[in-house]
């Protein structure tokens, strides 16, 4: 087997550019698993003993975390006790070839460790340096850790989802870390780009919170214009109606008939054009105002057929609309695998297991083969190749002693372990 994860050259528009991964658990990872997916190499540091902590996250197969291998697919592992001055000096090599660094500790961490971004601005000015931290580098909340949850609650979202009678609910994925993660991405995107022109890496700076005000949509202007806080809507939209679920006779489907030319047609759909010229309902404006009529009246017609069977008349009417999927129906949704969405991904073992893909189709790129299982690394797999690609040509490592090396590594002493988690203890950003 290749001793690098499945490899990344050709395969999209970050080929050559080499990222060291620092981060764990998701939102870091996750910005580096599509750094990756666009065809980066992703070298990810792991702490001495344990590696990232989602190793130990279920659901496992083949006592592998599935979590892990979702969010390190295609990455290079390796184990460094960043005290201890060889790994150091590996370390520092590292860094000279890296054209990105992304890690998601607690402001300070690294820099008390000697690698925080106003030292590697000195020294490898080259480097695009990404920080996710719950707050960011500034304000004065910065040394607060920050994880996934405490951002949804800080930043509003939880207090927009749910029922109006039903006490604020967390979003249904972490979407505090996968905000932060599509940012952080945009912004190292844009550091490389930067960087042809002048030949200087940047700091990037993601603060967990500031995505999720970024991500309020229209919240925070309605109440700014408006004076009155925005409230939990259900599955209904704020400011579109019809623009939400309705009752079929055998379930519900989502109706998002967005606009008056879309409430004809589906008022024509539903065999009923007369709601379309009702004085309740003649525009979007009036339709949000007496919703709960507009909704009764189109569910007096929507619970007479299946959701089926709307689904067809409606797509056949241009009206927008869509079953409300569970998460077994997606694994094999003709439309996810006609995009080659549905991945498979393996870890040491032989099994494999289905996950979302890339959704990022950029033309004169192949599309991985799905038949092909991504490949997620195993803790420390690739010292003993990065040592050799790195170190041989110097003789600072002798080629015959990596395989002790990692040996070595695997089986750190407590005391080592001790130490090094010392550092890392307590300062996650997630």
């Amino acid at each position: 087997m290749n001793t690098k994860a499945t490899s990344s050259a050709d395969k999209g528009p970050l080929s050559g550019v080499t990222v060291l991964d620092f981060s764990r658990v998701l939102a870091g990872p996750y910005c580096t698993m599509i750094l990756a997916d666009l065809g980066a190499r992703v070298i990810k540091i792991e702490k001495v003993g344990s590696g990232d902590d989602t190793r130990a996250f279920g659901p496992f197969l083949e006592g592998e975390s599935a979590y892990f291998m979702c969010f390190n697919r295609g990455k290079e592992s390796i184990v460094l006790d960043i005290k201890s001055p060889r790994d150091r000096e590996l370390l520092e090599r590292l860094l000279s070839t890296a054209d990105v660094v992304v890690e998601n500790f607690r402001p300070g961490v690294l820099d008390r460790l000697g690698y925080g971004a106003e030292r590697l601005a000195k020294t490898h000015p080259h480097i695009v340096y990404a920080s996710i931290s719950g707050f960011g580098h500034t304000g004065p909340l910065s040394g607060l850790p920050g994880y996934d949850m405490v951002v949804q609650a800080m930043g509003g979202v939880m207090s927009l989802t749910g029922w109006p009678d039903g006490p604020p609910s967390r979003v249904g994925t972490s979407f505090g870390d996968l905000g932060a993660a599509l940012f952080a991405t945009v912004g190292i995107v844009s550091a490389l780009l930067k960087r042809t022109k002048n030949a200087q890496g940047a700091q990037v700076d993601i603060g967990m919170l500031d995505c999720q005000a970024a991500l309020m949509e229209t919240a925070l202007a309605r109440f700014d214009v408006e004076g009155m806080v925005p409230t939990r809507t259900g599955d209904g939209h704020p400011s579109l109606a019809p623009f939400e679920s309705f009752a079929a006779s055998d379930g519900r489907m989502i109706i998002a008939a967005g606009n008056d030319t879309l409430f004809m047609l589906l008022a024509d759909a539903l065999g009923a054009p007369e709601l379309a010229i009702d004085p309740q309902f003649a525009t979007n404006d009036l339709r949000c105002r007496n919703r709960p009529v507009m909704v009764e009246a189109i569910e007096a017609l929507t619970k007479k057929r299946s959701v089926a069977s709307w689904i067809d008349e409606l797509n056949g009417a241009g009206v927008p609309c869509a079953p409300i999927n569970t998460i077994d129906k997606l694994l094999d949704h003709p439309q996810l695998v006609a995009r080659n969405m549905i991945v498979s991904i393996q870890g040491q073992g032989p099994a494999t297991f289905r996950t979302a893909g890339n959704p990022i189709k950029i033309g004169g790129y192949a599309e991985p083969d799905p038949s092909v299982p991504l490949r997620a690394p195993g803790l420390n797999e690739h010292r003993e190749a990065i040592l050799s690609e790195l170190m041989s040509a110097s003789g600072a490592y002798a080629s015959a002693e990596t395989a002790d090396d990692s040996a070595r590594h695997s089986v750190m002493s407590r005391e080592s372990s001790a130490r090094l988690n010392q550092g890392f203890k307590g300062e996650d950003a997630e």
